[in-house]
């Protein structure tokens, strides 16, 4: 029996610590600073990156802001490579960071600073045109669907009420690698009942902007946005 005892210690040791993980910092690709964010806006910025292997899981984001700066901190759980569930294989991920309300001016992004997975950009905070938290309506998109096969894209949810019917899609360029897509709805009418509507608004995206991969930023009806990487290489 003390044996026995003895044998599951030496083999569940192992097991043990490789299962501890611990909070490591992880690659990054670009940053994506969407324009038009002013101070009644809960400013976003987005973060690309992946995981070197399946032994890192669940990153995440801290932010701090000091001054004009602000300093992103991307990193994962990265558990032992003894894990058995840790296969060589390469995990792409998309962040969305919120900064939330910022007074008007210019800020300095740091993502990573002074280690190798290093990253810098602007952000540009315009002054509020008015009280009120946004000038437009926005559609309640869910997801943005990519057919793969031309710059056609789709921007799909459910509206809460068939009072609103979709006026326009603007489309708004960082001059970088980010399209900032807004869904602008109009109110048809004064009563507006409870009603899910389903709707799915066609989208061309520009080819303005010279990168093989954009971020497609769509600003949401709930003051968040969705967000997804458009890879035109292709076409």
């Amino acid at each position: 029996m003390k044996t026995l005892l003895l044998l599951l210690v030496v083999i569940g040791s192992p097991l043990a610590m490789s299962g501890t993980p611990i909070e490591t910092l992880v690659p990054i690709d670009d940053v994506y600073v969407p324009s038009g964010f002013d101070t009644n806006d809960n400013s976003e910025i987005i973060v690309s990156g992946w995981l070197p292997n399946l032994c890192h899981k669940s990153p995440m984001t801290s932010v701090e802001i000091k001054d004009k700066t602000i300093n992103i901190k991307v990193t994962a759980l990265k558990y032992s490579a003894s894990n058995p569930f840790c296969p060589e294989m390469i995990v792409p991920f998309l962040k969305s960071v919120s900064v939330g309300l910022l007074d008007k001016g210019d800020y300095k992004i740091l993502v990573n600073d002074k280690t190798a997975y290093q990253k810098k950009s602007m952000l540009h905070v315009n002054e509020s045109s008015s009280s009120a938290v946004d000038e437009h309506i926005y559609a309640n998109v869910h997801y943005i669907e990519q057919d793969g096969y031309s710059r056609n894209v789709q921007l799909k949810g459910f509206n809460p009420s068939d009072c609103l019917e979709l006026k326009e899609v603007k489309i708004v360029s960082n001059k970088s690698n980010t399209y900032s897509i807004l869904p602008i709805m109009k109110k048809v009418r004064q009563f507006c009942p409870m009603k899910m509507m389903p709707f799915s608004y066609d989208v061309e995206v520009p080819k303005s902007l010279n990168k093989s991969k954009v971020l497609l930023h769509v600003r949401g009806m709930d003051g968040t946005s969705v967000n997804s990487i458009f890879d035109s290489s292709n076409y």
